[in-house]
């Protein structure tokens, strides 16, 4: 043990003496250094934590492994374990940054965004003091100064805001308020001083009298829906039956008609609008107008409908949006005939009889009128409180007591015109009826509405037989039947024609597509030539068109009115005789 002993002691004597000599070597070489002066410096790197890359380092055994991650690569070269990916990031942390990750750099676009959350009712208040008095309170600066904006305007107010006015300041505003209604008061009577002396002035005072709300804003009232108007109508119409006093649906107007022409009657008692003896029928091949002929002016605004007298066409009927209709001479003197007024409001449609003697006239003060033709008296009246947009008699000579009307409560209402009273109603549309068009030698009409859709009728069945509605159809203000009766033309609000089949399908012919003309919005009316061969159309331009039925290419156009051009009508029996009107009032004759 002593020997063991004394080699241990021997051992560290060896060890101590290189340390003393190298100890040496330092003082000398710092007595050296210590004649070189050296400057100041600062680190400008931040402290950093080293305590984990210590630890790493101590773990790991290579020194790839001591590394720390970068968060922005996305590519790392060796295989990290999970305590260094899970590390935190050395370097300064960010202010927003969570959990000691990146992220928190930028979550918008601008910069980053921190919810707050603030009171709707607060926030409206102090938007609305900031722009009535130019300043606001800051919920994010300090104590100090808690407030932007205006800072005289501030302590001039003493910070008040607007939903916080003080008493006094009320006070004073309803002081200044009552005066100024007193002086208007006062202005008010010294206007009227004359006409308070007098007895009926007394009257209208007492009407006058200023209530406790005379302050308050009149609201106006505004158009009732139609909703609102036919609970009030149908509320009006209750409480008269209950009264037992008679119900007036349609506006009263006084009937008038006036007479233009020479005489009513021949030196033979033939009536003015019976035919010429030397009118014949001509039109086996018809032909495209060129130029205007004739031109009748009588209307003060639009003319919305035209139609010629049946069969012969020696008369031209129009309904006027100055609530007068007319009926003019073709062939003759080709002037007014005679004037029939009996609507408030303009007139819709007309349509003649098949004899021509009687007419019926739909306006918009709810009535349709059946009047005869030569007298130019109203026979009778119907209405049913609604707006009638289309007219019909029964094409069959048995049936000229049949009238049906297109209404804007969505309803067909068939009449008896012997008894006047409705027979029948075909109510399946869902929206107004702007069109009837009988087929199928008059067992059936179709209807178009504002729906957007065609329902087929069998006449006197209020059950649709054939129901059309497609995603891509518009609405159809114009229908007319070939006159081969095998087609239908409508005018469809997309700016062409489309051409449907009368047959029991009643299908879509797709190879017959009318177009180019601009309807969009205007009820223009679509028609044909006698013998088939053209299709004709108004536009919204003034122009009309006229195509070829079996190319389907635009064969014509004429600019025919200033404005819209609404309706045409070929004559029955002139081979190139074409009339048309426009809302400038005109009614133009072409051939």
């Amino acid at each position: 043990m002593d020997l063991l002993k004394n080699y241990t002691d021997m051992a560290e004597d060896d060890d101590e003496e290189p340390q003393s000599h190298q100890s040496d070597n330092d003082n000398e070489e710092s007595e050296q250094e210590t004649s070189i002066i050296s400057l100041p410096s600062k680190s400008a790197a931040p402290k950093v934590d080293d305590t984990a890359l210590s630890l790493l380092s101590a773990t790991s055994t290579t020194a790839i492994s001591t590394k720390p991650l970068d968060p922005t690569q996305h590519l790392v070269s060796y295989n990290p374990t999970f305590d260094q990916l899970w590390a935190p990031i050395y370097g300064p942390a960010h202010p927003y940054a969570k959990d000691g990750l990146a992220q928190g750099l930028r979550n918008h676009k601008l910069g980053f965004v921190e919810n707050a959350a603030i009171d709707s009712f607060v926030f409206d208040e102090q938007y609305n003091t900031f722009h009535k008095y130019g300043y606001a309170a800051d919920p994010s600066a300090s104590a100090v100064n808690n407030y932007v904006g205006d800072f005289d305007a501030l302590e001039k107010n003493k910070g008040v805001s607007v939903y916080n006015i003080p008493q006094s300041e009320q006070k004073r505003r309803r002081i200044e308020k009552k005066k100024e209604k007193e002086e208007e008061e006062e202005e008010d009577t010294n206007v009227n001083a004359e006409e308070v002396s007098n007895p009926a002035s007394e009257v209208w005072l007492k009407k006058n009298k200023i209530s406790p709300w005379s302050g308050k804003k009149e609201v106006v009232q505004g158009e009732l829906t139609e909703e609102q108007k036919k609970y009030a109508e149908e509320y009006a119409k209750k409480k008269a039956e209950e009264k037992g006093e008679k119900v007036e649906t349609g506006e009263f107007f006084a009937d008038k008609t006036t007479f233009h022409g020479k005489e009513e009657k021949d030196y033979q008692g033939k009536s003015w609008i019976s035919p010429p003896k030397d009118v014949k029928a001509s039109n086996d091949h018809c032909y495209i107008p060129k130029r205007c002929v004739h031109t009748w002016s009588g209307h003060t605004r639009g003319v919305s409908a035209i139609r010629f007298f049946p069969k012969y066409g020696h008369l031209i009927l129009s309904a006027g949006m100055d609530t007068k209709i007319k009926i003019w001479d073709v062939f003759g003197s080709g002037k007014c005939m005679r004037t029939y007024m009996g609507h408030s409001k303009a007139v819709r449609d007309v349509c003649f009889s098949n004899d021509g003697t009687k007419f019926l006239s739909a306006g918009y003060d709810k009535n349709i009128k059946y009047w005869d033709t030569e007298t130019g008296q109203v026979i009778s009246t119907f209405s049913t409180g609604k707006v009638p947009y289309v007219v019909k008699f029964n094409p069959d000579d048995d049936k000229q007591n049949v009238l049906l009307a297109g209404m804007s409560d969505k309803k067909i209402v068939q009449w008896d015109i012997n008894s006047g009273e409705i027979t029948q109603e075909y109510d399946q549309h869902l929206g107004a009826v702007n069109t009837i068009t009988f087929v199928d030698n008059n067992r059936r009409f179709v209807t178009s509405s504002d729906d957007k859709s065609l329902r087929v009728w069998e006449f006197g069945i209020p059950v649709v037989i054939k129901y059309i509605s497609e995603p891509h159809m518009h609405s159809m203000p114009s229908i007319s039947v070939h006159p081969n009766t095998n087609w239908l033309a409508a005018q469809s609000l997309d700016n062409q024609i489309l051409i449907y089949s009368t047959r029991e399908r009643f299908q879509l012919n797709k190879k017959k597509r009318f177009a180019g003309h601009i309807v969009a919005g205007y009820a223009c009316q679509v028609n044909f030539s006698p013998d088939g061969r053209f299709v004709m159309s108004g536009d919204g331009e003034g122009k009309m068109w006229f195509w070829d039925w079996k190319t389907c290419k635009v064969f014509r156009t004429l600019k025919c009115h200033e404005g819209v051009c609404i309706g045409c009508e070929w004559h029955p029996l002139e081979q190139s005789k074409v009339a048309t009107c426009g809302w400038d009032g005109l009614i133009k004759y072409w051939d």
